[in-house]
């Protein structure tokens, strides 16, 4: 498979927002090659990453980018893949597998089977080290076609999400005992396929740049969406919950005075993710 011409490096130019695409990596990011997620960043690249996180729309000069090419088959993955979370339903979408994931597609017309392009490019997305990215996280789903047992999860009532049993279940549940029906959940379990889907359409959104996505969302196989954490929200406050203004709410407050909110993704993370106050971390050991 020809990495050089699923990612190159580069400067999003113009008005039209072309991409300016050389063939082979800039220098500028030799050092993210040989960085080990098992050792401390040192001091520069944690700096580096707490910038770019504070400034996650930006487009920066060693940023990654998805080739035109890729980039068009891109797309048609996600056609492909919104079609299928209508034909099965948003809930269900959260919690497919791929291999199912590709069952449904061969056999339903309105979705239609997937390409080989398409399924190598899932497969690069899924594969391909996000430290490449800017993206210091753990990867936690090691298998692009790992499943969740419904045995696990639970749905949530009003919500189209589920969360798994044990910590996840019992600290939501202890959270809207507490603070009652402002706190909503808004996240739940994400399968290795949904957060793909959510993925690729933040780097349609940012014209390929694979970085500043990451920025926002993590890379395919490293949402601790898929092993636990979830999402919460204020009832009323929309889109805004995934901002920095549900930080500012009174029941976000609450959360913290309630000491109910260990947080992902906290302010100047080193993990080169922006500030998330409404990704709570139930995960603890990774």
């Amino acid at each position: 498979m020809n990495r050089r011409d699923f990612i190159a490096y580069g400067m999003l130019l113009g008005v039209q927002g072309s991409l300016l695409i050389p063939d082979v990596a800039a220098g500028a990011n030799k050092n993210r090659r040989i960085i080990n997620r098992d050792r401390p960043l040192e001091d520069s690249a944690i700096r580096d990453a707490v910038r770019k996180a504070k400034n996650f729309e930006e487009n920066f000069r060693d940023d990654v980018y998805m080739s035109a090419r890729k980039l068009a088959v891109l797309h048609k993955v996600h056609q492909r893949l919104s079609r299928l979370q209508r034909l099965v339903g948003y809930a269900n979408f959260n919690l497919i597998a791929f291999d199912t994931a590709r069952y449904y597609a061969r056999n339903y017309s309105r979705v239609g089977a997937f390409t080989h392009q398409e399924t190598e490019l899932i497969e690069e997305l899924f594969e391909f080290d996000a430290v490449h990215y800017g993206f210091f996280g753990r990867k936690v789903s090691t298998s692009l076609t790992e499943s969740i047992k419904r045995r696990d999860v639970k749905k949530i009532r009003g919500t189209g999400h589920y969360l798994y049993q044990g910590d996840a279940i019992r600290l939501f549940l202890k959270m809207k005992r507490q603070l009652g029906p402002d706190l909503i959940l808004t996240s739940g379990i994400r399968s290795v396929v949904k957060q793909v889907h959510l993925f690729i359409a933040k780097a349609i959104k940012t014209n390929g740049n694979l970085s500043r996505a990451a920025r926002s969302l993590a890379p395919p196989g490293h949402s601790f969406h898929g092993i636990g954490d979830f999402d919460v929200g204020q009832r009323g406050l929309g889109a805004a919950n995934f901002t920095n203004a549900f930080a500012k709410t009174r029941l976000h407050q609450r959360l913290e005075d309630l000491g109910l909110i260990t947080m992902r993704y906290p302010m100047s993370n080193p993990y080169g993710v922006r500030h998330e106050p409404w990704h709570i971390k139930v995960v603890t050991n990774v």
